[in-house]
């Protein structure tokens, strides 16, 4: 009787050993490397790339047309002065690189927001292509997948692309850090994985290095890199050993001595913030990391069931551990982390995604506070692990190829869909302030920022409306008063108007709100109140522009033309974007004054 072939244990079913380490030297082949399409594939990666921004395009279209939106308009470039600026006054502070991305839009388009759009979505595509190359190079490594190893790729990309949670990091202007600063991370993480031996040269350290710093100068976070290719070679080169690592010694030394720099830079920028580091108000540390136990929960969950999103989540801190069911996020995130771990060498690709995802959340999820305890921005470097938590069924599943490309498109089709009708929230401010106050009911940002756009829009009755719920559920607002007055002079209430106006000079005194009592003033003809504001104004601050122009409209009533005019030229000298002060200065001239 002949003896059974006994089975080798990287046959056993179920279990999967990881490649050997020349599956991450990048060897041309058909399957194994990874490394670069076959010239007969070029023109398949030539009609993915097309598709994919065609699709990018249109599912973005709402946003890519829309206007600025909420903190987007306090970005430099509105500035008058940054126009006028050389390339390296712009970029000489903090993040260098993003300003000088916002530089080339400004020179290319002024102040018009469809080029910023359209720079925030090329990127998130770029992203999206980096994010394939990546996934296709693991999951050689992993050798799952075999023979729809582009495919499973190309979903894993896709993802990335078309997943609705990523709108806020790509249709919001601001959050362009998000998506510049993963474009170098990810663009790292391809030039360590497409090296061309298993330890590293000098030539392709120093590339990884140069994206790193180019990466953390356009957003901190992306400090974990030095940690994510650590975990990367532990994981597959060869496989679960420290091998890949020390021979990859030339990377990691002078990476090490680069991150801790970046450490220290991190430091300084948040030692003095008042919205993130350990200076925020009512938030220190170890509350912000309670409440970061039910966070991540709130990441995970979007990821699988991207429904209920929300702009401004006004997420309630823990108080403690026990607060809010903090320790259950804490037992959740214990045990998810440990399955990883255990069955690391089973489900590898689902490990890896599970494990590099939370290293990710780290630097914005963890003990360093920032002002709002939830925004769905913060998934959008994550996103690059957690896109491998699904291609390990997909990739162990033995279907035919239309029935993985069938349940896979509806996947996509899904998400596009709802990628889509995110960005119809984002298209404006008021469709974004409106879904977030239906969802937040009692968030006072939410209504203090739908009554600044109801006022932006003319819709003067109801941005008072909602100034004065923001008011009821929130804190007392020096910047809320003056919007609300300035909603209550749109209605003719110039009472109301000034009561707002001088209880916010009673919490803050400057040049600003006697500028606008000033202005009130005048409009109601009280010609000698109205001086009188706009005294004290300058001498709180003489640089206030506006109050020089409000100054001339009460000389131009009382019919001095001269003083008139000089107030206008006074305001227009000290901000030469006051179109106002120009478009007087014009009229007064056309009228024979000098």
């Amino acid at each position: 009787m002949k003896d059974k072939k006994r089975k080798k244990p990287s046959d056993r079913p179920g279990r999967r050993i990881p490649a050997p380490a020349e599956d991450l030297r990048g060897r041309p082949s058909r399957e194994a490397s990874g490394t670069g399409f076959p010239a007969r594939r070029g023109w398949l990666m030539v009609a993915g790339v097309l598709a994919a921004a065609a699709a990018v395009l249109l599912v973005y279209a709402p946003a890519l047309n829309g206007p600025f939106v909420f903190d987007d308009q306090y970005l430099p470039f509105f500035s008058p002065k940054f126009a006028q600026q050389s390339l390296y006054m712009a970029t000489k502070g903090v993040r260098p690189l993003l300003m000088f991305s916002f530089w080339i839009n400004n020179r290319w388009a002024g102040t018009e927001p469809y080029t910023y759009h359209l720079w925030n979505v090329l990127a998130h595509l770029v992203n999206a292509v980096l994010v394939f190359l990546i996934a296709r190079k693991i999951l050689a490594a992993a050798r799952a997948g075999e023979g729809r190893r582009e495919w499973l790729a190309a979903f894993a990309g896709a993802v990335f692309l078309l997943h609705p949670v990523q709108t806020e990091s790509v249709a919001y202007v601001a959050s362009r850090s998000e998506n510049l600063s993963a474009l170098f991370y990810f663009a790292a993480a391809a030039v360590f994985l497409y090296r061309k031996r298993a330890a590293i040269g000098w030539l392709s350290a120093v590339a990884v290095i140069a994206l790193y710093g180019a990466a953390v100068t356009t957003k901190e976070h992306t400090i974990t890199l030095v940690a994510f290719l650590l975990l990367t070679d532990y994981f597959w080169n060869p496989g679960f050993t420290f091998e890949g690592i020390r021979r990859n010694w030339r990377l990691y030394v002078p990476l090490a001595a680069a991150a801790a720099a970046g450490a220290a830079l991190v430091y300084q920028l948040v030692r003095g913030a008042v919205t993130a580091g350990f200076n925020v108000e009512g938030l220190p540390w170890y509350d912000y990391l309670y409440t970061q136990f039910r966070a991540l929960w709130v990441y995970l969950r979007l990821f699988v069931f991207p429904v209920g999103q929300n702009a401004d989540y006004d997420y309630p801190i823990s108080r403690g551990l026990f607060d809010r069911s903090a320790i259950l996020g804490l037992a959740g995130l214990v045990l998810l982390v440990g399955s990883a771990w255990y069955f690391r060498k089973r489900y590898p690709l689902a490990a890896f995604g599970v494990l590099g995802a939370l290293l990710l959340f780290l630097p914005t999820s963890s003990v360093v506070p920032i002002q709002d305890a939830v925004a769905e921005r913060r998934l959008y470097l994550p996103m690059l692990a957690l896109v491998f938590i699904p291609l390990e069924p997909l990739s162990r599943w033995k279907a035919k190829p239309l029935s993985l490309a069938s349940v896979t498109g509806c996947v996509l089709a899904v998400l596009a869909l709802l990628c889509y009708q995110r960005n119809q929230v984002w298209a404006s401010d008021i469709a974004l302030w409106e879904d977030v106050a239906a969802k937040s009911p009692r968030n006072s940002r939410a209504h203090f920022q739908l009554g600044v756009a109801y006022y932006q829009a003319g819709r003067c009755p109801d941005a008072a409306r909602h100034y004065e719920l923001a008011w009821k559920l929130g804190k007392p607002d020096y910047r809320l008063l003056l919007d609300w007055a300035l909603a209550e002079d749109c209605l003719n209430r110039p009472r109301q108007a000034l009561e707002k106006l001088h209880q916010a000079a009673a919490m803050r005194r400057t040049g600003h709100v006697y500028a606008l009592i000033g202005m009130i003033h005048g409009r109601q003809k009280q010609y000698a109140e109205a001086l009188e504001a706009l005294a004290t104004a300058e001498k709180i601050d003489p640089k206030e522009d506006m109050l020089y122009f409000y100054r001339g409209n009460v000389y131009a009533a009382t019919g001095e033309s001269a003083g008139a005019l000089e107030q206008y030229r006074r305001a227009l000298a000290l901000n030469p974007g006051n179109d106002m002060a120009r478009r007087a200065i014009a009229r007064l001239q056309s009228r024979g004054a000098r």
